[in-house]
């Protein structure tokens, strides 16, 4: 079976409810997976938005949320997930508002997409403190198994 990741909140292409959003709460949503493969050793979740600022004409990927060293054997976050509420320490990353949170969709301008890409890595990374994205990436090549990606959209 394939790594797979899925929301109760939202379907795959889906809109994510104003909750999880700027507009709303700004909680993070419910995520599932399964299909870890044998040999994974820890889990990471990017949450990145690839239309910034404008779908029409994108310029940047905003970064939403960074994870790192999610058990594997965790099969998913509760809805409004705080990692300190679990027993076994877990990484958090920098995101494009400076801070080590999840940040939902706030786009200024149109429908945008949240890629939320999670990674089946061979190893436990060692030695970041609060990396940015670019850092967890540098330090996730050559460990990445496999890879799983839900996308939901959000428009204000």
């Amino acid at each position: 079976m394939p790594l797979t990741i899925q929301s109760s909140a939202f379907a795959e292409g889906g809109t994510i409810p104003v909750q999880y959003s700027c507009d709303g709460e700004d909680r993070s949503p419910p995520l599932e997976w399964e299909g870890v493969p044998a040999g994974t050793q820890s889990l990471a979740l990017i949450v990145d938005d690839p239309d910034a600022p404008d779908p029409a004409a994108p310029q940047r990927t905003y970064v939403h949320w960074v994870l790192y060293n999610l058990p594997p054997a965790l099969g998913g976050l509760p809805e409004a997930f705080e990692p300190a509420t679990l027993a076994t320490p877990i990484g958090e990353g920098i995101n494009d508002w400076r801070r080590t949170a999840y940040g939902g969709p706030c786009p200024p301008i149109g429908r945008h997409r949240y890629f939320h890409k999670l990674y089946a890595l061979d190893a436990m990374l060692q030695g970041l403190l609060r990396p940015t994205k670019a850092d967890l990436e540098r330090a996730m090549r050559g460990h990445v198994i496999e890879q799983a990606t839900l996308i939901g959209t959000y428009q204000r």
